[in-house]
């Protein structure tokens, strides 16, 4: 379920904003999987944190592009 950098760069606002949401639900369920020792892989928790951070960025980054092309 987890995207490359590339397709996230080509992705619009809206399908940034959904692919968030969808990632942190996912982080969600990793840690109640963790919590109740059914995680297997505690790398994966690591994994979601880092790809929310990199949907946020990119979400900034259009948002700053957007305000710029306004002015």
């Amino acid at each position: 379920m987890a995207r490359t950098n590339t397709e996230l760069k080509e992705m619009d606002l809206t399908s940034l904003i959904e692919e968030l949401r969808a990632t942190k639900q996912e982080a969600l369920n990793l840690r109640f999987r963790n919590a109740t020792g059914a995680l297997d892989n505690n790398a994966e928790i690591r994994t979601v944190r880092r790809q929310i951070g990199r949907i946020n960025t990119y979400i900034r980054q259009r948002e700053i592009a957007a305000a710029e092309s306004a002015k």
